[in-house]
């Protein structure tokens, strides 16, 4: 697929302040009355609804009795009255999904887009792999959207990502990305403050996200084999344990670590042109996911400066979930714990977190707003303003940054960032054709495994497909 340079270099900077952001102010906006519709409402499409989709759906319908939920779509029924239950009971009167509009099937996304009008908004919380086909659909329809990241799994996909925001530029929808923390806005505020000189030169920043086994990124072969015994079809399964396969979700790397490697590149006001990374599984032979157990991964940004991303996914050990940046002066805490603001949004003088070194806070008392919430409410200013908003551009660029030390890890090589972007290699092409009677795109071996990636053995990809 061919780029235009000036979608996506390597040296653009992310131009991104709190400035850039407004605090939201819904009260008293209208839009018009749509198809007898109710004044300022905004109806509502849910396409995948676990636990991600379903929190997605809760914050938007927070937003105000004006966000009416009217449709919802999943692969499988029980995930879907799960969470429609779920939203039905905590926001009654803004939830109206008649048995007519519940959708089932790997294509249900059509349908669930085809109840809204021109101008709703539609919550994509698929596996990442189908982000650019239901994108190209609600463009198609008209629709403004929610996306949750990561925005693509490989190469290909991202840049046909950034074309499809660009698509959407043109038609004037609204498009917000879930990389929630940059509507922190303790964050922002320490944005300002770095970029401001007040931990001076940034010599390097860390991350660490360290814990047990999360969602579906470990596999069994009993999980396998219960699945096929069940309904007897490898696609469903996959996609029921998606961040077991590489193709469905970039892994737990790219799934999980994305938040931390985006903030930190949005902190240091740039993105990285090369990076080299160790990782590895370890005593977990029955597992048959694509996943390892650790990864380390050095970027390095045109200055030279290094950003070291540690992550662990093992239970027994030491946990740890934060994000630093050194400077000349002193260093800035910019998550710690979780990805609310919590104890972070910090700066002290010197390199330890001392309470008495503490320079300056966001929100001294830790209550800052919600940015979970926060992104939901300036998607919907700018829909009810009519602003020009639309993030696909930095969410394919944070995808496919975490894509590129995923990359190195898997090979064991050094990635340059002007020659990643020219890999052709996608894992799973031809998705808009995708049924529910469809072949898996991976295939398992005759005892069930999947391939794993080989550092050092195949490097030009993250692994090899086996042969039918």
């Amino acid at each position: 697929m061919n780029t235009p340079e000036s979608i996506f270099t390597r040296r653009e900077f992310v131009k991104t302040s709190s400035q850039a952001v407004a605090a939201s102010a819904l009260v008293g906006m209208v839009i018009p009355t749509v198809h007898g519709a109710e004044p300022n409402e905004i109806r509502l499409a849910l396409i995948g609804s676990g636990g991600r989709g379903t929190g997605a759906a809760m914050d938007a319908l927070t937003q105000g009795p004006h966000m009416k939920l009217v449709a919802i779509a999943d692969v499988f029924e029980n995930k879907l009255n799960s969470s429609l239950g779920n939203l039905s009971r905590k926001f009654t009167a803004q939830v109206d999904i008649p048995e007519e509009r519940k959708f089932l099937g790997v294509e249900s996304y059509k349908q669930a887009m085809d109840a809204l009008r021109p101008g709703d908004i539609v919550i994509l919380a698929t596996p990442p792999a189908f982000r650019w086909v239901h994108f190209k659909y609600a463009i198609e329809k008209g629709l403004n959207v929610f996306m949750e990241k990561p925005i693509c799994v490989d190469v290909p996909t991202g840049l046909r990502m950034i074309e499809l925001g660009e698509e959407a530029k043109k038609k004037n929808l609204k498009v917000g990305v879930g990389l929630m923390v940059r509507h922190c806005r303790g964050r922002q505020a320490l944005f300002d403050q770095i970029q401001g000189g007040a931990i001076g030169e940034i010599l390097a920043m860390r991350a660490y996200r360290m814990h047990p086994p999360v969602g579906s990124a470990f596999t069994t072969p009993k999980m396998r084999n219960d699945s096929l015994a069940a309904d007897n079809s490898e696609l469903r399964f996959q996609i029921s344990r998606f961040h077991s396969f590489l193709w469905l979700s970039g892994g737990l790397f790219s799934d999980f670590y994305i938040h931390q490697i985006d903030e930190c590149c949005w902190m240091k006001n740039a993105w990285p042109v090369k990076c080299q990374a160790v990782g590895g599984r370890h005593y977990r032979e029955d597992k048959i996911d694509q996943n390892f157990d650790v990864y380390h991964v050095e970027y390095t940004f045109a200055d030279g400066t290094k950003f070291f991303m540690y992550g662990r996914t093992m239970g027994g050990v030491k946990d740890e979930f934060s994000s630093t940046a050194h400077g000349t002066k002193g260093l800035a805490t910019i998550s710690v714990g979780s990805h609310h603001l919590g104890k972070a949004g910090r700066i002290f003088k010197g390199q330890l977190t001392k309470p008495a070194d503490q320079v300056w806070a966001a929100f001294p008392d830790a209550k800052a707003p919600d940015p979970y919430k926060m992104e939901w409410a300036d998607l919907v200013e700018a829909i009810q303003k009519d602003q020009t908003y639309n993030e696909v551009k930095r969410g394919a660029e944070a995808s496919l940054v975490s894509v590129m030390g995923r990359h190195a890890a898997h090979t064991g090589q050094e990635i340059v960032w002007d020659d990643f972007i020219g890999i052709k290699h996608e894992f799973a092409p031809g998705l808009d054709g995708l049924t529910d009677k469809s072949a898996a795109p991976l295939r398992a071996d005759k005892d069930g495994k999947y391939p794993l990636p080989m550092p050092g053995l195949t490097r030009d990809r993250e692994y090899r497909e086996f042969e039918a």
